[in-house]
């Protein structure tokens, strides 16, 4: 085992539509795709296409829609470890305008505790705080182990605050700093606290201010992606997850700076289609964007 992704896991339904129909309306999508989903699960897809397969603890269920999934995962080569619900989740999703409309189903009614892995030689975690639980064992486990653990801090959970203080790389949406009352900086100053080595907050098109390994704040700037090319920004922030991580797992001795950077080229690849199959990016695709597209210029 090279790695180990904890997360929810969901089908996910994206749809191109000019409108939502109400009442008895009906209307026809101009496209759709159906794929794997959920943020720590995308981002364990991501890290196997690009050529570290990881094991993921994730949830799935005993019907078509789980049967399905492990079929998806099972193309990708990922070795995954279930946690048993009833029923699928579902994620329903329409991009539109650089923005995306989301409606979930999830079940999060676990069946049974969660699997205890042998972690071997196992190099790095990457968790999204669900499965709370496991993703808190792991994360000590790990910080034991003195191996990396990554968290994407997308959204505040129960355990987000316990859980940070097992994390050494933490790249959070403002999303997170809007739940807590945090500018951005201010965020930067509490993961620092929390002992994070190196740490992010990442705002769409204005980059991810971060700090590196010695503590220097600074912005690396999103890619100037024309507005007609930007198809569905769902799971870009999940790609760039994935993309680091195999950066790390490939490179463990080059600097953070270059892991994000080839994040960056791969979620400025990933907006560029619908879907998340279709937005994982190959090693060629990313060293390919930033011959094609500069930096957004400082403002």
């Amino acid at each position: 085992m090279e790695a180990l992704f904890i997360g929810h896991a969901y089908i996910d339904v994206t749809f191109v539509a000019d409108d939502m129909p109400r009442g008895d309306e009906k209307s026809v999508a101009k496209d759709y795709a159906v794929a794997f989903g959920g943020n720590a699960t995308t981002a364990a897809f991501c890290c196997a296409k690009l050529g570290v397969i990881p094991d993921l603890i994730t949830t799935n269920s005993n019907d078509w829609l789980g049967r399905m999934f492990m079929d998806m995962a099972a193309k990708y080569g990922i070795s995954v470890h279930p946690r048993k619900v009833k029923r699928s989740s579902l994620s329903f999703i329409m991009p539109k305008d650089g923005k995306r409309a989301i409606v979930r189903a999830r079940d999060d009614d676990y069946l049974h505790p969660y699997p205890h892995l042998n972690l071997g030689n196992c190099r790095a975690l990457h968790l999204d705080g669900h499965l709370a639980d496991a993703a808190l064992y792991y994360a000590k486990e790990f910080r034991k182990l003195g191996r990396l653990v990554s968290l994407d801090g997308g959204g505040l959970r129960s355990n987000t605050d316990e859980l940070l203080n097992y994390v050494d790389v933490a790249v959070v949406a403002e999303r997170l700093c809007e739940q807590m009352n945090l500018t951005e900086t201010e965020m930067l100053d509490y993961l620092k606290g929390k002992g994070c080595k190196i740490a992010g907050v990442t705002a769409g098109e204005r980059g991810m201010l971060w700090y590196d390994e010695s503590g220097k704040v600074q912005r690396l700037p999103a890619l100037n992606v024309p507005k007609a090319s930007v198809v569905d920004t769902n799971g870009a922030g999940d790609i760039f997850h994935g993309a680091y991580m195999y950066s790390y797992l490939s490179r463990p001795l080059s600097r953070w700076e270059e892991h994000f950077r080839f994040a960056r080229g791969a979620s400025t690849h990933a907006i560029q289609f619908l879907g998340n199959e279709a937005k994982l990016p190959t090693r060629a695709d990313v060293e390919s964007i930033e011959t094609r597209f500069q930096p957004v210029a400082a403002s």
